[in-house]
């Protein structure tokens, strides 16, 4: 079985700088981490790996800094990897962002079978795996829990939607769009990491896709355009108060009434 696994790297805290002409995240020399979602789709793909044979792929978009979490990967198990990486693929939408992910597959190789976080912990719009289907023309699968079963008919999973649980069977290929806490997810091998082959990743650019067009990349290809982000503001103030248990009590119905909390 050939499992491909998308990754994203994402901002390690909230201070990050925003470009204040286009609105999007500055994510070079920002510090980052790889998406926890996600870690949950790599375990995944590997026990799937381990149980019925095969092997394991990771992709991401990204800039240069991006290949650090696609090492981290390779160094839990993953066998290969791939990283989308173009200056004209900055400031994308999840419109753009999820086609350039599917152009990106589309050159990694054939895949039965894809997974997927769930969301990332910068954008959460638990949008990005379905559209990435939707562009492969692929069935797909959101918030799965457990995979039940993989035969030569397909796989079957179950899926925590908003009020029920929902077992569905699907052909193959397919993606899958991974929950959190599913499994718990291996640490990166230590000896895995000192092993680290730079022939296993590879960096491809929008001029290595069979779609040149343009309007489908980047800002250019984002029909939806961010008005505002700013990281949140911290707040630090305080007030101490001292007296009687009737006496603070009192002290704060008044304070709730005030600001009009009750």
């Amino acid at each position: 079985m050939n499992i491909l696994v998308c990754i994203k790297q994402v901002p390690s805290s909230n201070n990050v700088e925003v470009d204040p002409e286009t609105g999007v995240l500055k994510r070079e020399g920002a510090s980052a981490k790889l998406n926890p979602y996600d870690l949950f789709a790599i375990e995944t793909a590997l026990e799937l790996a381990e149980r019925y044979g095969g092997r394991v792929t990771t992709l991401t978009m990204g800039p240069n800094q991006a290949a650090k979490a696609l090492e981290e990967t390779l160094a839990m198990g993953a066998e290969e990897a791939y990283l989308l990486s173009d200056r004209r693929f900055a400031g994308a939408d999840v419109l753009a962002t999820s086609h350039t992910l599917a152009e990106g597959i589309r050159m990694a190789g054939n895949f039965d079978l894809i997974l997927t976080g769930k969301q990332t912990t910068d954008g959460d719009t638990a949008q990005v795996g379905p559209e990435i289907a939707e562009h492969l023309g692929i069935p797909h699968a959101a918030n799965v829990e457990a995979v039940l079963a993989l035969d030569g008919e397909g796989i079957t999973v179950r899926m925590q939607l908003e009020t029920v649980l929902q077992t569905q069977h699907m052909p193959l290929p397919a993606l899958l769009s991974m929950d959190k806490d599913v499994n718990t997810p291996r640490l990166p091998s230590y000896l895995r990491r000192k092993a680290f082959d730079p022939s296993k990743l590879h960096v491809l650019s929008r001029d290595d896709f069979a779609d040149q067009s343009e309007r489908r990349y980047g800002l250019a290809g984002s029909p939806t355009q961010v008005e505002r982000i700013f990281p949140p503001e911290g707040n630090t103030e305080q007030t101490i108060y001292e007296g009687t248990s009737d006496e603070l009590a009192d002290r704060l119905y008044t304070l709730l009434r005030t600001r009009k909390f009750i």
